[in-house]
């Protein structure tokens, strides 16, 4: 059955709203434990209740309560973020060695930076554990296009087909996710050169923030591992005009080939649901922006844009260059 791109949008902000179902929201919460830093009033992410049954918490820095459903890393008052990230890694290694989760099989080596009140960075932890702990994760995405005689075209990569999450499917030119310390701009360049083969020099003469977009994933099969598993995502959104000269080409193993489609082709593949979801929602935001999506031509096009931009449960940081 084709897809809406309402139905795209939900898709990947897929977790319910408290303002339009409480009773769904409070429903699906109750399959989460909170997840909490000593000393720090807040929620930092949700925890599936069957990751906290499996998880191996070490009962001298973690506090787990079954009643309030909340998982506390509790630490010294005192304690810095190298601290808390030692501790965290500990209790991450443990589960790899038990092999207590699919999703740590796809180990990747970088760190994922969890940020507390008013932006405060608290710790780091593997990438791969991050939705095993549901917190805010940080990303980048560009979509890069060519305007010859016969229109805009758009180059869209397919993902290989032995990679761990959304193997197959159609992405956008170039994605990554943000490890710690990394500003937006420095990781899309850097995932370009990683993924696409384009030259440094090309993108930062040419490249344009154009915004983010955000949203709340319940992961299923395709994202490979656990699913339920919650993925609430700040992605930076970058455009690059390219000229026909200039092709993306693969530099590693996650991307099969790139294909130069037409818009036409790119909604055709959309509504056949080919793109990995959050891909499918920068596609929608980069066709609203460039007048392609219209109030007068797409009749969720209030709730569309609505949803591009989930409001964060969780706190969130700043990139801004200090």
């Amino acid at each position: 059955m084709s897809k809406s791109n309402l139905d795209l949008i939900r898709e990947c902000d897929n977790f319910p709203y408290y303002e339009d179902d409480r009773a769904a929201y409070t429903e699906n919460l109750s399959n989460y434990h909170a997840f909490h830093v000593s000393g720090y009033d807040v929620t930092l992410g949700y925890i599936l209740n069957d990751v906290v049954e499996k998880f191996p918490w070490s009962q001298a820095c973690w506090k787990v309560d079954s009643a309030a459903q909340t998982v506390t890393l509790v630490t010294s008052a005192d304690a810095n973020p190298a601290q808390r990230s030692k501790l965290v890694a500990q209790s991450i290694t443990e589960a790899v060695k038990l092999g207590c989760f699919e999703v740590l099989k796809g180990w990747r080596n970088e760190k994922y930076p969890v940020y507390g009140p008013g932006g405060e960075y608290l710790l780091e932890m593997e990438r791969s554990a991050s939705c095993l702990f549901g917190i805010v994760s940080y990303g980048a995405h560009m979509t890069g296009y060519v305007e010859d005689a016969t229109g805009l075209k758009l180059w869209i990569p397919r993902r290989a087909k032995n990679k761990q999450t959304y193997p197959g499917m159609l992405d956008n030119t170039v994605a990554g996710g943000m490890c710690t310390g990394e500003k937006p701009f420095e990781c899309i360049v850097r995932e370009a050169m990683e993924e696409a083969s384009l030259p440094e020099s090309v993108v930062r003469a040419s490249i344009t923030p154009v915004g983010c977009v955000t949203y709340t994933h319940v992961r299923d099969l395709r994202a490979g591992g656990e699913t339920g598993l919650l993925q609430p995502e700040v992605e930076y959104v970058y455009d690059l005009k390219l000229d026909p000269s200039v092709i993306p080409k693969p530099c590693d193993d996650e991307v099969e080939e790139f294909n130069l489609l037409s818009v036409s082709e790119v909604k055709e593949a959309l509504a056949r649901g080919e793109f990995k979801p959050n891909c499918s929602v920068i596609m929608i935001d980069f066709f609203i922006r460039h007048g392609i999506l219209t109030a007068e031509n797409e009749p969720d096009y209030l709730d569309i844009v609505a949803r591009l931009h989930r409001r964060m449960d969780h706190p969130t940081a700043s990139h801004c260059l200090k």
